[in-house]
């Protein structure tokens, strides 16, 4: 359910509200039936010769549900024979990503994700594209905490 639901709002809803998203700081985004936070990356090592979509991360639930999911989105496709790493601080987690939407990642450990990221200060996403750059994705945890306060009160 949970995977269908993420396609669901990858393609059908999420897209224009991401332009709302900052680089280093952390928003919360309200809808009619569903919201979310997220923030861009503050750093990235990809080569200036590469070129790549829409990148971020974000923590999203529907209204009135009390599950948050984790995605984080690439702005290229994933090799899909490798792990994506999530490193908060000296935490590792591993993402997987699927055939029909290569270019998303999600865990299995929402829980114990979200509660490492509320501790840390930097999350780092670490993945091979399916062309086979390796890219470092840097994120702030900064504010992090207060945004998820929000979306649980006000979602």
């Amino acid at each position: 359910m949970k995977f269908f639901l993420a396609i669901f709002l990858l393609l059908t809803i999420f897209p224009s509200a991401i332009k709302a998203l900052e680089k280093g700081k952390w928003s919360i985004i309200k809808e009619d039936e569903y919201c979310f936070i997220g923030s861009l990356p503050v750093e990235t090592d990809l080569p200036e010769e590469k070129k790549r979509g829409d990148n971020y991360i974000i923590v999203y639930k529907y209204i009135g549900n009390p599950e948050t999911i984790i995605q984080i989105e690439a702005g290229f496709n994933y090799d899909l024979n490798q792990d994506i790493n999530v490193k908060i601080d000296n935490t590792n987690f591993i993402f997987y990503t699927t055939e029909d939407v290569s270019d998303a990642a999600w865990t299995n450990e929402d829980s114990k994700v979200i509660f490492a990221m509320k501790k840390g200060l930097e999350l780092t996403i670490s993945a091979k594209s399916s062309r086979g750059t390796l890219i470092n994705d840097k994120y702030s945890l900064r504010g992090f905490t207060a945004e998820l306060n929000k979306l649980n009160k006000d979602c």
